[in-house]
């Protein structure tokens, strides 16, 4: 998040009346986070509630065009970031031994195939992977600890103002026509995509039920069904 705009969402939040501490971190960075922890113990004594909700992308290429350093920008965020989260604040939470939850964020471009995003979706499908094991294992030791899968559509955020710019990929990439048909599909989703305010209602609803998939968008179900049966019948990926 740039700082202007962090320093807008304080003071909205201050004025509702919420405490609010306002700690800019690369989560990218794992003593970023152990100081993000040790400012929030050192604010609040203790964390109930981890978000691991930061998230980049890259513009829109084929994998083999895709400059490695488009690779690791995304992944050191989007998979990363919530590795190291639960690296710092899971024992924490643990050690206080009052109930919590941790939230990671994915996307629906974690649960469906097709073309484009690749970059962006294989770090999402890892966050799944991770949530997915991060369940069973406090499950089988009966922890205090809930986990849930955040699994949202398109949204009204600046998500793509993170994107590096296009002339960078002009020494790799060959015809861009379908790339900037997909970047189009991208931006007006997210312009008239869900409001982030209808997105938090749904995950503190599901936090309050211990829902471990939160899918905001039904309307994406269909796609992830098709794959599933793909799978599972053993065919050739579709389309859909």
């Amino acid at each position: 998040m740039h700082e202007e705009t962090l320093r807008q969402t304080e003071a909205e939040l201050k004025r509702k009346g919420a405490e609010v501490l306002v700690v800019r971190t690369d989560v990218s960075k794992m003593e970023d986070v152990e100081a993000l922890a040790q400012r929030t113990l050192d604010a609040f004594g203790q964390v109930h509630c981890l978000f691991n909700n930061a998230g980049v992308g890259a513009e829109i290429a084929a994998l083999w065009e895709s400059p490695l350093e488009d690779w690791q920008w995304v992944l050191n965020v989007n998979l990363w970031g919530v590795i190291h989260g639960i690296k710092v604040f899971l024992p924490l939470m643990i050690e206080q031994g009052n109930e919590c939850h941790i939230i990671n964020t994915a996307s629906m471009a974690s649960l469906l195939g097709g073309p484009a995003l690749g970059i962006y979706k294989v770090s999402k499908h890892a966050v799944v992977a991770l949530t997915e094991t991060l369940y069973y294992e406090l499950a089988v030791r009966k922890l205090n600890v809930s986990v849930s899968f955040l699994c949202p559509g398109y949204v009204r955020t600046n998500v793509l103002s993170s994107y590096r710019p296009q002339d960078k990929y002009a020494a790799h990439r060959g015809p861009i026509t379908y790339d900037l048909e997909i970047s189009k599909v991208l931006r007006e989703g997210v312009t008239i995509g869900m409001d982030p305010a209808e997105v938090a209602a749904k995950t503190f609803e599901a936090i309050r039920l211990n829902k471990f998939y939160i899918l905001t968008h039904p309307e994406a179900k269909p796609g992830i069904q098709a794959r599933m049966e793909d799978i599972l019948n053993e065919c050739n990926p579709r389309f859909y």
